[in-house]
């Protein structure tokens, strides 16, 4: 269930006759899904309810995952922004806190097997070769916390801004997984000591993967347009515990 905390930070980010852009907090779900049956309220009809009309999604976020999330007011924008994702076009950009120190930049290329979905991908056919995947990657930030792990008296952090150029299912996390970086927070591809530690220090229970920019082409005007996203309390409280509020990512006003 969402807390009203929770869903005080899903605002309306951009809206237009063609499209509407919101803030996705995390643990809400983007859609009514088998998955979670329990889950009474979606990104999709809030937004709907937020707005006064229908709107139509035109990709997803991971519910663990909060930030950016675009839907379509129209079949017509639908189309048009559809083929923008299926063609890799358009720029994300997401930020991440991941467990060690990594490189000042880097760039993952690394094929990922489809990741079918239980439910809504029963039926589909799936690809029997690995699937392309590509992310690049810049450090904003480091830092230490002086906490026991295991044979450590000190863990090591950094905060990652990433730019995904395919979208394969939770590239990003797989891929911070296959060098050894893992997301804070992530259950399905993280670090479960490291999991624990945060929960028990920070007491929130969330995936630290954060949609925060969108580039692409307006789907009526034709034009480039660049929408961004602010980070939810509980992740801006996170970094600056950890000391990494700094001038980098303070152009990202938080909810």
């Amino acid at each position: 269930m969402q807390t009203q905390c929770q869903l005080d930070s899903l605002k309306v980010l951009y809206h237009d006759e063609h499209i509407v852009a919101i803030h996705k907090p995390a643990a809400l779900l983007v859609h009514r899904s088998p998955i979670d049956k329990h889950e009474t309220q979606f990104a999709v009809q809030l937004t709907r309810d937020l707005i006064g009309q229908e709107v139509f999604p035109v990709h997803r976020l991971d519910k663990p995952t909060s930030g950016l999330l675009l839907f379509a007011l129209n079949k017509e924008s639908a189309r048009h922004l559809g083929e923008q994702f299926t063609q890799h076009s358009l720029q994300k950009t997401y930020l991440a806190l991941v467990r060690g120190w990594t490189a000042a930049q880097g760039e993952i290329d690394k094929a990922l097997m489809y990741k079918k979905d239980k439910y809504g991908d029963r039926d589909k056919q799936e690809p029997t070769t690995a699937q392309e995947a590509f992310t690049a990657y810049q450090t904003l930030g480091q830092s230490t916390l002086d906490k026991h792990l295991g044979k450590f008296e000190q863990q090591r952090y950094s905060l990652l801004e990433l730019r995904p150029k395919t979208g394969r299912k939770h590239q990003i996390r797989r891929h911070l997984n296959g060098i050894s970086h893992p997301i804070i927070g992530d259950v399905s591809y993280g670090d479960r000591n490291h999991n624990h530690l945060f929960n028990d220090w920070r007491g929130y229970h969330r995936l630290y993967l954060a949609a925060t920019s969108l580039a692409f082409t307006h789907p009526h005007t034709e034009q480039p347009i660049r929408i961004q996203a602010p980070l939810q309390n509980d992740f801006v409280a996170t970094l600056q515990a950890l000391n990494l509020d700094c001038a980098m990512f303070n152009h990202f006003q938080n909810l």
